[in-house]
């Protein structure tokens, strides 16, 4: 440890050595930058403590930054300009903002790695079904209170973008989100325990995703804003494909505790990326009243926004639904099949996602040639009608039913850019975080329900042993889904133009 000091301080200045970051980065009781400079040395003043090594991660004194455990976070801007002396190291979590493609590309990693646990319960819920009996009315359960603990958390913590940077709050809910699913690992023995970490889980997720993304347009202007939101947004699914396909390797090589014991290690990576990638900005000057800040009242009554906010809602219910169940209904199929199958569901999901990734992307870009409202209609319109057919298909092939949910995911995916940047390019001036707050409210509310409607569903055709009780609940997903066009053809006329309805290419 003492020669991982010594080499680290050869890199920096000799008056700043770890203890840099300690002095930068600390918090009133966890942090996790701030226990890495200073488990690699005690410094003070330039001069090197005799003590050092992994008592530092212990004893930690408290001065200057509040960094993590909390979202009301401040930052000392003499400590970061002494911290512009260091090396280059050193300066990873104080320099300027990246350039726009090391930007677009570092928070699109830390988005993937983040998201890492995300799924975990539902890549693994075959698994869980056998170790801990859970009915389809409790896997819903757990797969949708994720989501609730999300939504509890959301209108706060993305509201708050209006106020105050968003890198601090997206840097704090990843320290949660690590430290959540590491307490999953440790300490989840049943649905009780279960529901509760997931639930906790949900609330890293509300500080990481839209506050990310908040992040990441305040730092971009132009037309790599859209492209950014792209790319983004289309991340999230290759998270998904990186989530279902890690936990179920891992499971099978470790078991299921080192799947959620790796991925807090995945949060942790996460936010050491985005702390390198966004640098601090200053507390916004011109803001709203704190009563002002939390009125919603302006986003409901603005049209444009609304009619992007319910066709969000509807897009994530089914997207969380499909994503949740996806696992489960393959590993039913593979029981109906005469052969077996060495394509495992989970990396069925995997490969999926990625699909879908790319499909994202592509709706985006129809959707600056063609119009938004038009792109999302037919790709709604087709997403319902797979949706009302695709259960009924268990048994068929397995590589044909493969087939049909690559599909499928491309389409339940296609429209999750375009959706997003309707919100945002609809938002009235000033307002853009509490819009994106109620997005995100309403969106996953409907994450938290459509599992759970699925389950629900599922339970009470047949408990999910046959063909017709998965075809009735990827109907009822479908039907939901279906109002998607309906929504926008209904508000969209009443709203003013968008001001970004095509964007020029980079």
């Amino acid at each position: 440890m003492q020669f991982v000091a010594n080499l680290i301080c050869s890199l920096s200045s000799p008056s700043y050595g770890p203890s840099a970051v300690y002095s930068v980065f600390s918090v009133k009781s966890f942090s996790v930058p701030a226990c890495l400079g200073y488990g690699l040395g005690r410094i003070r003043r330039g001069k090197r403590s005799d003590k050092a090594g992994l008592s530092g991660l212990i004893r930690l004194p408290l001065p200057r930054l509040c960094f993590v455990s909390t979202p009301w976070v401040c930052y000392n801007p003499a400590s970061l300009g002494r911290l512009q002396q260091a090396g280059p190291v050193l300066r990873l979590m104080a320099g300027p903002n990246r350039s726009v493609p090391y930007l677009i590309a570092a928070m699109c990693l830390a988005e993937t790695l983040g998201m890492m646990g995300i799924f975990a319960f539902p890549a693994l819920l075959p698994r869980f079904f056998e170790i801990w009996h859970l009915t389809n009315t409790q896997a819903g359960w757990i797969n949708g209170i994720y989501f609730a603990g999300y939504t509890l958390g959301v209108p706060i913590l993305v509201t708050l973008t209006d106020r105050l940077d968003a890198r601090r709050i997206y840097l704090t809910s990843t320290a949660v989100g690590a430290l959540t699913a590491l307490g999953f690992a440790l300490f989840a023995q049943g649905f009780w325990t279960a529901l509760l970490f997931r639930a906790l889980a949900g609330l890293g997720l509300a500080g990481t995703y839209i506050p990310g993304l908040r992040a990441l347009v305040d730092r971009i202007e132009g037309p790599a804003q859209a492209r950014a939101i792209s790319f983004y947004t289309a991340a999230f699914g290759l998270g998904v494909g990186f989530s279902f396909f890690a936990n179920g390797q891992l499971e099978r090589w470790l078991g299921w505790q080192w799947a959620f014991g790796l991925a807090a290690m995945g949060s942790l990576i996460a936010l050491i990326l985005a702390a390198w990638a966004l640098a601090p900005q200053p507390p916004k000057t011109e803001t709203l009243p704190l009563a002002k800040l939390f009125d919603f009242r302006p986003v409901f009554r603005n049209p444009g926004a609304m009619a992007y906010i319910l066709a969000y809602a509807v897009h994530v219910w089914e997207i969380f639904t499909f994503r949740s169940w996806v696992v489960a209904f393959l590993a039913f199929s593979l029981t109906l099949q005469s052969r077996a199958s060495l394509i495992a569901p989970t990396l069925v999901a995997a490969v999926s996602s990625l699909a879908a990734m790319w499909a994202s992307i592509g709706g985006a870009e129809l959707a600056v040639r063609y119009g938004k409202r038009r792109v999302l209609t037919l790709i709604m319109g087709g997403s319902a009608l797979m949706a009302a057919g695709l259960g009924f298909t268990a048994t068929w092939p397995y590589p044909v039913l493969i087939g049909l949910i690559i599909i499928y995911a491309c389409f339940v995916q296609g429209d999750s850019a375009t959706v997003h940047a309707g919100v945002v390019q609809s938002a009235e001036a000033g307002r853009l975080g509490v819009t994106m707050a109620v997005q995100s409210f309403l969106g996953f509310t409907c994450a938290f329900l459509g599992p759970l409607v699925f389950g629900l569903v599922l339970d009470v055709s047949g408990f999910g042993e046959t063909p017709h009780s998965w075809g009735l609940a990827f109907m009822a997903t479908g039907a939901v889904i279906a109002t998607g066009p309906i929504i926008l053809a209904w508000l969209l006329p009443k709203a003013h133009p968008l001001r970004d309805e095509r964007v020029e290419p980079i």
